[in-house]
C-alpha cells in the first residue's frame, strides 16, 4: 500500500491554457479517495497522469515515498479498471485475469493460485471458463477488476468503471466496491461524474471544476458546508436552491429580480447593500404556515418520487423546489407556506462563488 501526493501538478497541452490547475493534495495511505466533477473538468486527465498515459506539465506526483511523475506506467505500482472494461474477447475469465501476471513472467501455479483466490472473493469462480461475450456488464466488471485485484497493486485506479451498467447494477456494484476496499484497503483513487457514487463510495472528495480543485473533503463536510457556488449546485439531489439578489441596506431582507423580497431569519448587517446568493437545500425547507409568518410559494409541479415528494415553483425570478413527505401532495397552483431554518442557509460572493461565513 501507498499514498498518493501530487505536489503543484499541472497539465497544458499547448502551455498557455491550463487544463488542470495547480493541484497539492495527499491521498492517505489505504484512503478510498473520488474525484467528481462535470465533464471537461480534469478528472480522468488527472487520473491517466497517476497512470503515466498522460505527460504532467508541471509540478510532480509521488506513490509512497517514490517520485514516479516520469516512470513508465508498469513501473508505477499501479492497477486501472476502465469504464469499458477493456477485456480480451478471445481469452477466457481466467486468462483475462492472469494475462497482466503472465507477460511479467510470473509461474503458472502461482498465477492460477492468485486468479482462483480472487475469483472466489468476486464470486466468479463459476464464470471462469467462459469468454466476455456469455457474461453480463455486471460480470465483466468484476472481472476487470479482479483482473487489477490479481496484481496486488500499490494504487488502484478507476475511471468511471459503473458508468455503463444500468441503476440496479450501479448499485450492487457500489456495495460491491465498498466491501473489497474494506478488505483489501488498498489506497485507490476513483473518477466519476455522479455525485451519488462520489458521496457513498468515498472516505474524501476531491470536486473540481474546469481544472480547479474546488473543495476538498469527507461527504458529509461537502453536502454540510459547500466551499463554492459551484460546489453546492453539484453535490447533492436535487441540487440546492441558489438564490440570487441584493441584500437591503438593513442586511434583514434578500431582494431578488423580479422585486421578490425574502427576509432572513438572522440579520447579516455586515453584507448590507451586497450583491450575494442565499442557498438552501429542498430537504431542508420546513413547512409552516401563513399564521406563523410562512413565504408563500405557489406550486407549479409536483414531481411524485415515491419515498416523497417535490414541489418545483418560483421565488422572483429564481427556481425554487421543495421536498415534502409522502403524503404531502400539493395540486398544481396551490400555496405552500414556508420557513427557511436559519442554520440551513449557506451564503456565497456571487461574484467569485466563494462561501460567504
Amino acid at each position: 500500500m501507498a499514498g498518493v501526493k501530487f505536489q503543484a501538478v499541472t497539465k497544458s497541452y499547448d502551455g498557455k491554457n491550463k487544463i488542470i490547475h495547480p493541484l497539492h493534495v495527499d491521498v492517505r495511505d489505504g484512503e478510498f479517495m473520488v474525484i467528481v466533477g462535470p465533464s471537461g473538468c480534469g478528472k480522468s486527465t488527472l487520473l491517466r497522469m497517476v497512470a503515466g498515459l498522460e505527460q504532467v506539465s508541471g509540478g510532480d506526483i509521488w506513490i509512497d515515498s517514490q517520485r514516479v511523475t516520469t516512470l513508465e506506467p508498469k513501473d508505477r505500482g499501479i492497477a486501472m479498471v476502465f469504464q469499458n472494461y477493456a477485456l480480451y474477447p478471445h481469452m477466457s475469465v481466467e486468462q483475462n485475469m492472469g494475462w497482466g501476471l503472465k507477460i511479467r513472467g510470473m509461474g503458472k501455479a502461482h498465477i492460477r493460485q492468485r486468479v482462483l483466490e480472487t475469483a472466489k472473493s468476486l464470486e466468479l469462480e463459476a464464470l471462469l471458463h467462459r469468454r466476455p461475450r456469455e457474461l453480463s456488464g455486471g460480470q465483466r466488471q468484476r472481472v476487470a477488476m479482479g483482473r487489477a485485484i490479481v496484481r496486488e497493486p500499490r494504487v488502484f485506479l478507476f475511471d468511471e468503471p459503473l458508468s455503463n451498467l444500468d441503476a440496479r447494477l450501479r448499485v450492487q456494484m457500489r456495495l460491491e466496491l465498498q466491501q473489497l476496499h474494506r478488505r483489501l484497503n488498498t489506497t485507490s483513487l476513483y473518477v466519476t461524474h455522479d455525485q451519488v457514487e462520489a458521496m457513498t463510495l468515498a472516505q474524501r472528495v476531491m470536486v473540481m471544476h474546469k481544472g480547479v480543485l474546488e473543495q476538498l473533503g469527507t461527504p458529509v463536510e461537502i453536502y454540510e458546508r459547500p466551499a463554492t457556488r459551484f460546489v453546492a449546485s453539484f453535490i447533492g439531489a436535487p441540487s440546492m436552491n441558489l438564490l440570487d439578489g441584493v441584500l437591503n441596506h438593513q442586511g434583514t431582507r434578500l431582494v431578488l429580480p423580479g422585486d421578490f423580497q425574502l427576509p432572513l431569519p438572522v440579520a447579516k448587517t455586515d453584507w448590507a447593500g451586497r450583491t450575494l446568493t442565499l442557498g438552501i437545500r429542498p430537504e431542508h425547507i420546513k413547512l409552516s404556515s401563513q399564521q406563523a409568518g410562512g413565504l408563500p410559494l405557489v406550486v407549479e409541479t409536483l414531481e411524485l418520487l415515491g419515498a416523497d415528494n417535490l414541489a418545483h415553483g418560483t421565488w422572483g425570478r429564481n427556481r425554487v423546489a421543495v421536498r415534502l413527505p409522502h403524503a404531502e401532495r400539493p395540486a398544481a397552483g396551490s400555496t405552500l407556506w414556508l420557513h427557511l431554518p436559519a442554520d440551513a442557509l449557506h451564503f456565497f460572493d456571487t461574484q467569485n462563488g466563494q462561501r460567504l461565513e
